[in-house]
């Protein structure tokens, strides 16, 4: 218990540094770490220079990971990620440079700046933690956790990801203009150097391995699995969504729930747990139908009223 305690503070850490260079984003930084110590990726969404990068960065600064970087662009190829086998003629030999998808810590810049077939290419690696080169399936060193960011679809020169690649982030999350006075301590902070530069790693690669084992031995009772399955059920089940949230959202919702009760030093999942979590998990899963999107409706408008109006189950026990 001790230990767990201790993780939980340098847990705490990790955010104290993110809110060192990133203002006013406590929630984006609290639900990055749940999808690092659940083991899933993150998909930050949103307009350019609102911190998206500078985020991935402190988080990978704290970490005593391996972080490499990799900038989506119109002409990158697969083997620009996965890697490739050249031909050394002094051993008369191929010898495999990997690619900077074997890291720890990934940062896919601009995703959807890259054509789909490139996309692609990072589907084996964030759903089976390795990547086939040459025939040769090679397994990824843990922990692997990808932060991937994209600008809106609606600016010229992006690439809507496909929904099998949405489906592998855990959670999809929006950074958001700042308010007021926290651009103003923005503009104080980085008025003669950038706070990145004095941010130091805090958790080291065994601690934030062990940390993710702990986080799946957190209690989830049956009945939030059972709130789980019906909030995903009525996915399934209403008109205005043509594609409902995969079993992959199920257990992706479950997971990120364990992940947030430990980070709040807990050892069991509240039902207010899941039902935070659902609009981040969720909506990025489901696909509207036509008469619901020219009615303006949103995926996060409709996962929200599914959310209020689900009822939370209660054990017998606690009515008696």
């Amino acid at each position: 218990m001790l230990e767990t305690q201790i993780y939980n503070e340098k847990i705490e850490t990790v955010l104290q540094n993110i809110s060192k260079v990133i203002i006013g984003k406590d929630e984006v930084a609290t639900l990055s770490l749940v999808a690092l110590l659940a083991g899933g990726h993150v998909l930050l969404e949103d307009v350019p220079g609102v911190g998206k990068t500078m985020l991935v960065r402190t988080i990978a600064k704290s970490l005593d990971c391996d972080f490499k970087r990799i900038q989506f662009t119109p002409d990158l190829l697969p083997s620009d990620i996965t890697g490739v086998s050249i031909y050394n003629p002094k051993e008369m030999e191929f010898e495999f440079r990997a690619g900077p998808i074997l890291g720890n810590i990934i940062l896919a810049d601009e995703i959807n700046r890259t054509s789909p077939k490139t996309q692609s290419s990072l589907l084996e690696a964030m759903e089976e933690n390795s990547v086939t080169v040459d025939g040769q399936t090679l397994p990824l060193k843990a922990p692997f956790f990808v932060m991937a960011t994209q600008n809106p679809i609606e600016y010229e020169g992006t690439y809507p990801l496909p929904e099998a690649q949405l489906d592998r982030f855990i959670l999809k999350l929006k950074m958001g203009y700042p308010s007021y006075q926290d651009e103003l301590e923005m503009l104080e902070r980085t008025a003669r150097n950038h706070p990145i530069g004095a941010i130091h790693s805090v958790l080291s690669r065994e601690e934030l391995i062990s940390i993710q084992e702990e986080v799946k031995d957190i209690y989830i009772d049956r009945n939030v699995q059972q709130y789980i399955i019906n909030l995903v059920t009525r996915t399934r089940e209403n008109p205005s969504i043509y594609l409902g949230v995969s079993p992959r959202g199920s257990i992706a919702l479950m997971k990120a729930a364990k992940a947030y009760a430990y980070i709040h030093d807990r050892n069991y999942v509240l039902p207010d747990d899941v039902k935070f979590l659902a609009p981040f998990v969720m909506a990025h899963r489901i696909i509207l139908t036509s008469e619901a999107k020219y009615e303006g409706e949103t995926n996060e408008d409709i996962i929200a009223s599914i959310v209020k109006t689900t009822h939370i189950p209660i054990r017998k026990e606690f009515l008696e």
